[in-house]
């Protein structure tokens, strides 16, 4: 028999209910009573996350609150579907949307009921805190915010469903939206996860206390809350976190001038570095692409006008890996503020008010190019969202990214090519010229030593300086240069930890860990003094070694005033253990002691009302101060608070988070004032980090057969005997060595080399054997060579193998063209070029062409030049080559010479068409006998045909042919003896002839 249907509980809301939509099985409206149900035994506390974060009784409703509209005889009306997009699917609309619309009612909710209505009112969908969220995605609709919410911070809506796809962690439904958690001790490690997904991240942070918060008017009230911290890939600061570059990128086209100039900035705001820029660029945007390449930001601000070729290049990088956590962010902004007017207000505000102590001038900012400060402007407002703008304030950590009066050029296409940074294969260090010598201690080293492999010095006193530097360091069998360079194997991220303190964003931990770490190193640098003025004499060392401690001196007092227990443990009330420069600590700490006094005065009051001479307060589960009283006759213990100890428990609870608040602002306090030598303390690591660089060069120079270069500046020459590539070398190892090649090329003699050989020959690695051995040496390395003597180059500039880019819509010829022309027009006297196959992408005519009129460019040019290439002979059909040569703006002589190579090629193989017989008029028949013919040359200059039988005779002398008509036809023939015919077959391209 089957079972009765079971009645409709009237205390429970069906599960169904939340996806069906249906109140009950017959669609009818159900009623339901609601009623508090007090919880039985002890009381039960909890942390209540909808508001006010108070522990509160636990209350369990038997109904569905805070949904639908509620009528007066208690009947609730249905609840509209839930679905996981964060809203009903009566509203349907995201958090999103409805923020956009700034409701605290859904849009679909009934309209205002009339007021004449008996016993009817309208009543709100949204609990107050999601009411809070509303407003907050309101002003910050593009980040993921995380609320605290008591003991952990929460995600709502849309935000919820994506931090539980990036986190895995669980997401479900809570009464309108979409909710997911995580715990406050763990928040950082979330942030950093999310933002290394490309995300924005918005923290959100209750303001009040929950002691300070009953003791106020609006104790009944929502806590506060409000965004405290935002964070991006290139703006997440704090410990265990990379330094990563943020671009700020402008661009300006003068019509007049036909001339695209662009201005770009960049800042790590974990390290405080900033470079600028400002230059010319073409069509490829190579000049752009090659700064990119060097900086390797993970964030690019650009204006919403942007152009579609710098577009299209930067949608190429930022799809070039297929990572999400190594993807490139581009943020478009409004294009009103990359405008100058804009750009100069907001730049000369921010420095007109600046206080910091040696912050750039705003005369030094107006003098920078306008295009700069089109950039500058915007990112000065980027970085205030995330109250980092303080790091543009110092002119020390400026310097100019050009690298034309600085350092040698490479661009991104030479980087890329040469294998200086990363290898070709898998995109990773090993096989590069950075892992080659990259054998630095510290992290701050590391840095420092792929900006000296990216951008080489031009300067000839500087590179002997390191030269010197290394050659002391190999030779001199000085202590102190072994105790400096153990002092560096031991030494966290100090760069990124000063900047972490410059922003006041670290933690108690890491500034006790950073400045005990500059204090020891100031100390034993001071010690080593008499050593290193008395045994090195190398200047950049001395120089290097000598001033670094006076410049970490200030560290010692801040380490004084620090309690070392209670700063790696956190506890920032116990965290100075001098006061005497903190008043307002002082005087809080005082108004405490007197709480306490007054509540240890009351317990004789209780010891004599309760007769018990011995009773003292007691401490259970955090509850201080407690009465305990036993019965004498159950044995049971009770616990109570005076009326007298309540009121002053609540006071004193009242007084440690105002000495909470109060160490807070001393801590961000003490952090300021550290950060006034922030700019001392950072050229002191950036000598430390020039020490292990040059430590890093000289472990390089201990390899076998490495040379010291000799650096001319006044000669243009390369002159390498038995040269190595660094790469192969060491990853063939002992077993498989090398086998070196030598190098001679002079600017005053043989200036050109044209490389040719099978495949698998070795061509590719002995090109770029030659260039990153120049590298080396203008780096002020030792060389993988025997003996090398070298000039002071200005740049190197490669066009090496076949690759297209679609992105920028040119195909492989087009693009081979474009670097070529690129390099024409940038290269000079002092530059080494070098191009491997050019002219391949297109017909052999046309290819041999463009590659034969390059190259007769470069050498009536007073050009320093190493020419490489490949060329393949052979018929082919008609190509458009010198088209593409046009659109990749060759320039016009070289094109008119290549049109005539091409010409002239092309004649060749059109003679070789069908000749008329010539009959008739010929000499007389020679005698029999004689043999046939062998080979018919042809030179085009004189239009001869040179011919020559197998053996003496016949001789022919003379062929004379017009080619004025389509057919060449022959003119005149001296032969001897006579000749009576003489046919041309085209499809074998040979010349027959007979005796008849």
């Amino acid at each position: 028999m089957p079972k009765a249907p079971k009645k409709a509980s009237t205390t429970q809301t069906s599960i169904s209910r939340y996806f069906r939509g249906a109140n009950s099985r017959n669609g009818t409206t159900r009623k339901q009573h609601t009623e508090l149900q007090p919880s039985r035994g002890k009381q039960q506390r909890h942390w209540d996350e909808e508001g006010s974060g108070l522990p509160v009784k636990r209350a369990r409703l038997s109904s569905f609150q805070g949904h639908g509209e509620v009528s007066c005889d208690g009947v609730t009306e249905t609840p509209p579907v839930r679905r996981a997009s964060g809203l009903s699917a009566a509203t349907g609309m995201s958090l999103n949307q409805l923020a956009k619309t700034g409701g605290g009612r859904a849009p679909g909710s009934s309209p205002p009921q009339d007021p004449s209505a008996p016993c009817r009112r309208a009543k709100s969908v949204f609990t107050p805190l999601e009411q809070q969220v509303v407003q907050l995605k309101q002003q910050h609709g593009d980040a993921l915010l995380a609320v605290e919410c008591g003991y952990k911070y929460r995600f709502f809506g849309e935000d919820a469903e994506i931090a539980a796809k990036e986190l895995n962690i669980f997401c479900h439904l809570d009464h309108n939206f979409m909710t997911c958690s995580v715990p406050t001790h763990r928040l950082f490690v979330h942030v950093r996860r999310l933002v290394a997904q490309g995300h924005k991240v918005g923290v959100v942070k209750q303001t009040e206390t929950s002691a300070i918060k009953a003791s106020g008017a609006n104790k009944n009230a929502l806590f506060t809350r409000q965004l405290s911290a935002l964070y991006t890939k290139s703006t997440l600061v704090g410990e265990d976190v990379n330094p990563l570059y943020l671009l700020c990128v402008s661009e300006n086209w003068d019509k007049a001038g036909k001339q695209l100039t662009i201005g770009l900035v960049a800042v790590q705001p974990s390290t405080g570095d900033v470079l600028l820029d400002s230059f010319t660029d073409g069509p490829s945007r190579s000049e752009l692409e090659g700064r990119i390449l060097k900086v390797n930001p993970v964030e690019i601000l650009v204006p919403s006008d942007l152009s579609e070729h710098t577009h299209r290049l930067l949608q190429s990088i930022a799809s070039a890996s297929t990572q999400a956590d190594d993807r490139v962010q581009i943020q478009k902004k409004d294009a009103v503020h990359f405008e100058f007017p804009s750009a100069m207000n907001t730049v000369t505000e921010f420095y007109c008010h600046s206080q910091d102590t040696g912050s750039r001038s705003l005369s030094s900012v107006a003098a920078l190019e306008s295009q700069v400060i089109c950039c500058l402007g915007p990112l000065i407002l980027y970085l205030r969202e995330f109250n980092l703008e303080r790091v543009l304030l110092n002119d020390s950590s400026f310097r100019c990214l050009s690298t034309e009066s600085q350092g040698l050029v490479l661009s991104a296409t030479t980087l890329r090519n040469l294998e200086i940074l990363r290898n070709q294969t898998d995109g990773g260090t090993r096989g590069s010229l950075l892992w080659v010598l990259d054998h630095t201690s510290s992290v701050f080293g590391r840095r420092l030593l792929r900006r000296w492999v990216s951008q080489p010095l031009t300067d000839l006193r500087s590179i002997l300086d390191r030269q010197d530097a290394v050659c002391e360091i190999l030779q001199s069998d000085s202590g102190a240069l072994a105790s400096v360079r153990s002092l560096l194997a031991r030494l966290p991220d100090l760069e990124r930890g000063i900047c972490s303190i410059y922003h006041t964003k670290c933690s108690t931990q890491e500034f006790y860990l950073i400045s005990s770490s500059l204090s020891r190193l100031g100390m034993e640098l001071q010690a080593l003094i008499p050593a290193i003025q008395s045994q090195l004499s190398s200047s950049l060392l001395r120089t290097l070694l000598l001033a670094t401690p006076d410049l970490l001196s200030p560290v010692h007092h801040f380490l004084k005033v620090l309690n070392e227990k209670a700063a790696k443990s956190g506890d920032k009330k116990e965290l100075f253990s001098d006061l005497s420069d903190f008043p307002a600590l002082r005087e809080r700490r005082a108004q405490i002691q007197t709480v306490l006094d007054e509540i240890r005065d009351h317990r004789k009051d209780v010891r004599v009302a309760l007769r018990n001479p011995a009773l003292d307060y007691t401490t259970v589960s955090g509850l201080e101060f407690l009465i305990e009283v036993k019965n004498s006759i159950t044995k049971a213990v009770g616990r109570f608070h005076s009326p007298y100890l309540v009121e002053h428990c609540r006071r004193l609870l009242h007084l440690r988070e105002q000495l909470l608040l109060d160490c807070q602002r001393a801590w961000n306090d003490f952090l300021h004032e550290f950060g006034e030598h922030y700019h001392t303390m950072k050229r002191a690591i950036s000598h430390l980090a020039t020490m292990d660089c040059l430590f890093s060069l000289a472990e390089v120079a201990k390899q076998g057969d490495y040379c010291r270069p000799e650096m001319c500046e006044n000669r243009r020459h390369i002159v390498i005997r038995d040269g190595r590539n660094p790469a192969i070398d060491l990853l063939m190892g002992e077993q498989h060595q090398y086998v070196p090649n030598h190098t001679d090329l002079q600017g005053n003699g043989r200036r050109t080399m044209i490389v040719t050989g099978p495949n698998m020959g070795g061509k590719s690695s002995y090109i770029r054997q030659v260039a990153l051995v120049c590298v080396m040496a203008q780096m002020g390395c030792y060389v993988p060579a025997t003996q090398a003597s070298l000039g002071i180059l200005d740049g190197i500039y490669t066009r090496m193998g076949a690759s297209d880019n679609i992105y920028k819509g040119r195909s492989t010829f087009m693009e081979e063209l474009t670097e070529a022309s690129e390099i024409m027009g940038r290269a000079t006297e002092r530059s080494l070029v070098i191009l491997d196959e050019l002219g391949r992408g297109t017909s052999t005519h046309d290819g041999i062409a463009i590659a034969y009129a390059t190259l007769e460019h470069f050498i009536r040019e007073p050009e320093f030049i190493t020419f490489l290439y490949q060329l393949t002979e052979g018929a082919a059909g008609r190509s458009y080559g010198l088209n593409v040569a046009r659109l990749a703006h060759i320039p016009g002589p070289i094109l008119h010479t290549a049109a005539m190579k091409a010409r002239e090629l092309e004649d060749t193989v059109n003679t070789r068409s069908p000749l008329e017989s010539s009959t008739g008029n010929c000499p007389p028949k020679p005698s029999a006998g004689n043999p046939p013919l062998e080979t018919l040359n042809w030179k085009q200059s004189t239009g001869t045909l040179h011919w020559k039988p197998s053996t003496g005779n016949p001789q022919l002398e003379t062929v004379h042919w017009k080619p004025s008509t389509g057919i060449p036809q022959l003119e005149t023939v001296h032969w001897n003896p006579p000749l009576e015919s003489l046919n041309w077959k085209q499809s074998t391209g040979t010349l027959n002839w007979n005796f008849n």
